[in-house]
């Protein structure tokens, strides 16, 4: 994996629907479930999308917790 993804979904924001502007990272399970089920959208957010999913289902959410802290000043 390349790390500069995980800097992305703590700095990229949703660009669109009902949770638009929130990180990529603070974005519910459910959301991300809701996409794994519908289909992820194409390109980078896709990707990113697909990330955050695979983090918090498998309770990785601290080790985004240093990386918001250098990114995120």
């Amino acid at each position: 994996m390349n790390p500069q993804i995980l800097v992305e979904i703590v700095t990229h924001k949703m660009p669109f629907g009902k949770y638009a502007g929130r990180y990529l990272n603070e974005l519910p399970v459910s959301y991300l479930e809701w996409f794994a089920r519908k289909g992820f959208p194409e390109g980078k957010l896709g990707m990113r999308l697909q990330t955050v999913l695979e983090i918090k289902s498998n309770g990785l959410d601290y080790l985004l917790g240093p990386i918001i802290a250098e990114h995120r000043k």
